[in-house]
């Protein structure tokens, strides 16, 4: 049954059954309805890839996750998250045989084999142009030569960083004044990164690059590729920058409560092949949809809205079929892939558990897709690597299911 509200959602319904419902706006009507029957793709564990990582690596939380043109997988991950106890092969003399703490970024073949890698500052968020230029975000975004592994371009930023979160014998009088004394001095306009990056796209055929940075909750900032110039940003609802609130109560989400005015933080994005722009706002468990020019298309989806510690939509990416069917969404909180009618907004399917075993997530960080529709993921907290899920109708997830492996659930 489907359920028609008029005006903006605020609110969302939780199941019986543990499966939540989305919301999605499609104007002037607020849309309610059950998660469809599964009809998305299947999926299929691919334990063969990635094969063993060389020189006695062991990767650290996984913050950056690119597909490039042949199908080759980037990822960005952090050496410093590994243990202490991770790293005493690297260590003069060597003190055990595990581990050494590996490059910040690695390139994995469709094999699975590792061919290349080069060391840059740990950040997140990161993509690949098609002359394998590598484009990785810290506290601003650098553009990598990776063969070499030098930087070639840096995007402007603010000199000054963001004042803390205060914390035990911090005056919160004080904190306040200087984080206002920050936001003055630096309002919403502000034509640089401002704070970390959460994401950053390349759109070769339009010559930009597209960034998403913390500050305020999260904005959506244009540059031209070749200078890094600025061009245009927004913020929720398409919103111009210079309407995003200073106030953080228009940004504070609490889960199934209403929908804040702005970010509310860890906004990531992608865009689609029909120039549609998804914004997932993480902590407000959404995605908004506007055009290139931030134009707000009026649809907002809400996924697992009781979700919080982190939230429930995280990456971005798109099925592989001509029209985009499907949203493809990572879960960092409750480890789950779902998928999302693109039209609608509809969850039509999901899988993945928390856990550690082969097939399982502990902290689903990130995601990408390649030519042939192979989902791979990189995770943080406890998980720290790679995988990789074919889909099941492929001619590797036959391979897969012959063998004895299950459709992923």
């Amino acid at each position: 049954m489907t359920i028609i509200h008029r005006g903006i959602p605020t609110w969302a319904y939780p199941l019986a059954t543990g499966v939540f419902l989305l919301i999605f706006i499609a104007s002037p009507f607020l849309v309610t309805e059950r998660v469809e029957a599964q009809n998305a793709p299947q999926y299929v564990f691919d334990p063969a890839w990635p094969k063993p990582l060389p020189n006695k690596w062991k990767m650290g939380g996984v913050t950056g996750l690119a597909v490039d043109r042949n199908d080759n997988v980037w990822v960005l991950n952090r050496p410093n998250d590994t243990l202490d106890i991770e790293g005493h092969a690297g260590l003069n003399p060597p003190t055990a045989d595990c581990c050494v703490r590996p490059p910040a970024m690695i390139q994995i073949d469709k094999a699975g084999t590792v061919i290349g890698s080069f060391d840059a500052m740990q950040g997140h968020g990161m993509d690949v142009d098609s002359q394998g230029f590598v484009y990785i975000g810290s506290n601003t975004v650098r553009k990598f030569e990776p063969k070499s592994g030098k930087m070639v371009m840096e995007l402007a930023r603010v000199p000054d960083a963001q004042p803390g979160g205060g914390g035990r014998g911090v005056d919160p009088a004080e904190q306040a004044k200087r984080v206002a004394a920050f936001r003055a001095k630096y309002p919403a306009t502000t034509p640089m990164i401002v704070g970390g990056l959460e994401e950053i796209r390349i759109d070769e055929p339009a010559g930009e690059m597209w960034v998403a940075d913390n500050y305020l909750g999260g904005r959506i900032l244009v540059f031209d590729l070749k200078t890094f110039a600025f061009k245009r940003g927004w913020g929720a609802y398409g919103k111009p920058l210079a309407q995003i609130s200073l106030n953080d109560a228009d940004h504070d989400y609490t889960p199934n409560g209403p929908m804040p005015k702005d970010f509310s933080g860890h906004l990531t994005f992608n865009f689609s092949s029909d120039g549609l722009v998804y914004m997932a706002d993480r902590n407000a468990n959404r995605i908004q949809v506007t055009d290139k020019q931030g134009k707000y298309m009026n649809k907002e989806f809400i996924v697992a809205p009781a979700t919080g510690e982190g939230g429930s939509t995280g990456g971005v990416a798109f099925s592989t079929d001509p029209k985009q069917q499907f949203l493809i969404i990572s879960d960092l909180t409750n480890n789950k892939i779902w998928f999302l009618n693109r039209e609608t907004g509809r969850v039509v399917g999901q899988f993945g558990t928390m856990g550690e075993n082969g097939g399982q997530w502990f902290g689903l960080h990130m995601i990408a897709i390649d030519t042939q529709g192979n989902i791979y993921t990189g995770e943080v907290f406890n998980g720290e690597r790679v995988q990789r899920f074919v889909p099941a109708a492929s001619a590797r997830g036959k391979q897969l299911l012959a063998a004895g492996l299950q459709p992923m659930s």
